[in-house]
């Protein structure tokens, strides 16, 4: 979809051009409002690692950080999402080696057993939830992303390959230490991996891992909501002044700061439970109609192409254009 609309807005765009103005706008709105919250639980969650007495403080502290990054363009918001990755993947590796390599691990506590199988009304009892960041700047960068209709299908795959070898080792290790009853009744597993490993100084690594893992959440989060009411804005279903693009870096500066203030201020007056149950409503209702709006789509035709934005469109913007 992303490659096939290679506009701002992506939710937004796919309902709008597969199902209709009314669809796009329900969609577009569902996001917003979703994915705002989201990033407010995000901000909290950045707090809750690095300073849990003033949650709130580091939480706001993180959105005006992170909203002054992407204000620079979106290659200083890519080189920061590098350095991010990087972290966290030396830290879920200094993880699994310490776990694997220690003498309490065990390969036996891998296999699954006639105890393990699942219970009847209950999950089962090694079962584990991973939460991963997902790639989503890229559906709403279309117009920042050179040659999306063949940079975009190449990143999905290549990320969830990436994604899942990195999943499936740190389950590994962390189960050869705690075992499927350890790790099922675990409230920190990979701090309790190590700790069961010995390696007690690593816990703070760990931790540190997870405060930045949240923090590129959140950054791609803000991406994603101010490209999406940029797009909103040129249609006029949000005020025509958060479509402005700035003459230099090339974002939509006005809504990068618009959607800043509005999660600063969440941040700072809201709980992260209230926010991640909003959130939730608001990402079933658009996931919905981008699966909705995927079922439009033909083997023949690919479905509907959306050209990027017209040399009209770009020549009533500030001089320069910051699109290719």
């Amino acid at each position: 979809m992303a490659a096939l609309c290679p506009q701002s807005g992506g939710t937004y765009v796919y309902g709008r051009e597969c199902l209709g103005g009314f669809w796009g706008y329900l969609a577009g709105w569902a996001f917003v409002v979703g994915k705002t919250a989201s990033c407010v639980a995000m901000a909290l969650t950045v707090g809750s690692y690095l300073w849990p007495s003033q949650t709130h403080a580091v939480a706001v502290a993180a959105v005006v950080a992170l909203t002054a990054v992407n204000y620079g363009g979106v290659q200083k918001s890519a080189l920061l999402n590098r350095a991010i990755v990087t972290i966290v993947l030396a830290a879920l590796a200094a993880v699994a080696v310490t776990a694997l390599t220690s003498t309490g691990a065990d390969t036996a506590r891998l296999g699954i057993g006639p105890d393990r199988h699942r219970r009847r009304g209950a999950p089962g009892r090694g079962s584990a939830v991973l939460r991963v960041r997902r790639l989503r700047p890229h559906r709403h960068l279309g117009e920042e992303v050179r040659d999306p209709a063949r940079t975009i299908p190449r990143a999905i795959p290549t990320a969830l390959g990436i994604t899942l070898a990195v999943c499936a080792l740190v389950a590994v290790a962390v189960l050869s230490l705690l075992g499927p009853d350890g790790l099922a009744h675990a409230t920190d597993p990979l701090p309790d991996a190590v700790r069961a490993a010995g390696a007690d100084w690593l816990v703070p690594v760990v931790r540190m891992g997870g405060a930045v893992a949240a923090l590129g959440s959140l950054l791609a989060l803000i991406l994603g909501v101010s490209r999406t009411t940029l797009a909103m804005a040129r249609d006029r279903h949000l005020p025509h002044a958060l479509a402005a693009v700035h003459p230099r870096f090339g974002v939509p500066h006005q809504a990068e700061l618009a959607v800043g203030a509005v999660v600063a201020l969440l941040a700072a007056t809201t709980d992260v439970r209230g926010a991640i149950g909003f959130s939730s409503f608001g990402v079933l209702a658009y996931y919905a109609i981008v699966k909705a709006s995927a079922w439009t789509l033909t083997e023949g035709d690919g479905g509907p192409t959306v050209s990027p934005p017209s040399s009209a469109w770009r020549a009533a913007q500030p001089s320069p254009s910051p699109y290719p």
